[in-house]
């Protein structure tokens, strides 16, 4: 059975958009976060959201407003919890797809979901957008040998170059997708934030309170993956220069270095001020968490455009970031967020002196609420208009509003 052969088949549904990526919630992280969005507003907007992503184990999409069509899954070895499959080779989501004819596609990632969306958009005849959102190279160099690495960072620029439009988050992320090989047009499309509101002072306070947090203690956060590329351990050694200091400091995620860096924090004597919180799923106990927190700690070389710093920011918790990064172009110092050195001693200064001074942070939170943060609603529906461009211009029908 292929899906050149069902797809010839009168089609008996009809849908707006197809979103594909390798990751969906529960499986948490940032891109998870954007496609969950994409589909939340896209179903709002238009409806006929379909989203194809690989099978999590007991997850259940029977209650929300738009489909989920996920196909046949395996656990990616030593990167719990994510799974990973090939949609072709699964007999029911052949079927399914095959009777769904899509205005438009959108990859969230280069891999198995993305050549199925490609796959779907040649049948079918239909564009399919792209975006790149992630340095993937750092991730494979970890476990692969160069020429591997090499192989597969040929592999995914291709990809791109078969798309037609694509995106990155931030204006920084042009320079990475460059590096990689990619030499067609590429356009910005901001990433937005469901944490955007007028959060009554009453919500800080309680959230504080919530936590259990003393009103002399000075909070700071990370969310994300718990991986090396990262840079946790650059937090925890800058942490471990100020055992004098009253501050909790809050892990949340969950990853392949999550023991050992339990294991640095012990060492270091910090077991009393940190604590590794896990994975959360629920967004109003991840919302009370950043609006617990006085800053927000994020000095990854790793990220290109993280959205927790801008969730984050929503809540006025300015993000100290790691000067030159790619992720760190979104923020001048002092003014919206704070930038350090990839150094302890640098680090531990900055915060010495931002602990010192906790009605500046405050300041500088909040003018980052009002610089850094979109709504997911306002992207979307950005993202929605430059869909219809493009379908205009290959003389399709476009996406109507509801």
């Amino acid at each position: 059975m292929s899906l050149k052969s069902l797809t010839l088949k009168p089609k008996k549904e009809y849908a707006t958009v197809g979103l594909f990526n390798d990751c969906f919630p529960p499986v948490m992280d940032g891109v998870s976060v954007c496609v969950e969005n994409y589909a939340k507003w896209i179903q709002k907007m238009c409806g006929g959201v379909n989203v194809i992503t690989p099978k999590v184990p007991k997850a259940d999409y029977s209650k929300l407003d738009y489909k989920v069509l996920a196909y046949y899954s395996v656990p990616v070895p030593m990167r719990h919890p994510y799974v990973t499959g090939i949609a072709e080779i699964d007999p029911t989501y052949l079927s399914k797809i095959s009777k769904i004819r899509f205005k438009i596609v959108h990859a969230h990632c280069p891999f198995a979901s993305g050549m199925a969306a490609q796959r779907v958009a040649r049948l079918q005849g239909i564009p399919c957008v792209a975006t790149f959102h992630s340095k993937y190279r750092d991730d494979f160099a970890r476990v692969l040998p160069k020429p591997v690495v090499d192989g597969i960072i040929k592999y995914i620029i291709d990809f791109y170059e078969n798309a037609d439009l694509v995106w990155v988050p931030q204006e920084s992320v042009i320079d990475v997708i460059r590096e990689y090989g990619y030499k067609g047009p590429v356009d910005v499309m901001d990433n937005g934030s469901d944490l955007v509101a007028d959060y009554p002072e009453k919500y800080f306070v309680d959230a504080r309170n919530a936590l259990g947090i003393k009103p002399e203690e000075f909070v700071m956060l990370f969310v994300g993956q718990h991986i090396w590329e990262k840079n946790p351990k650059l937090i925890i050694e800058t942490l471990s220069r100020m055992n004098d200091v009253p501050f909790k400091m809050y892990f949340i995620g969950t990853g392949y270095a999550e023991q050992e860096m339990k294991e640095l924090v012990t060492s270091e004597g910090l077991d009393e001020k940190v604590t590794f919180v896990g994975s959360i799923t629920d967004r109003e106990l991840l919302t009370r968490y950043y609006a617990a927190s006085d800053l927000f700690l994020f000095p990854s070389l790793y990220d290109n455009a993280p959205l927790v710093v801008r969730e984050a920011a929503a809540l006025h918790s300015p993000a100290v970031m790691a000067a030159g990064s790619t992720a760190s172009t979104i923020l001048t110092d002092g003014e919206n967020g704070f930038l350090v050195q990839n150094d302890p001693a640098d680090m531990e200064a900055k915060l010495r002196e931002l602990v010192a001074d906790p009605e500046r942070v405050h300041r500088v939170g909040v003018q980052a609420s009002k610089t850094i943060v979109r709504s997911w609603e306002d992207c979307v529906g950005e993202a929605l208009d430059r869909y219809n461009v493009l379908l205009k211009l290959r003389n399709l029908p476009t996406i109507e509003r509801i």
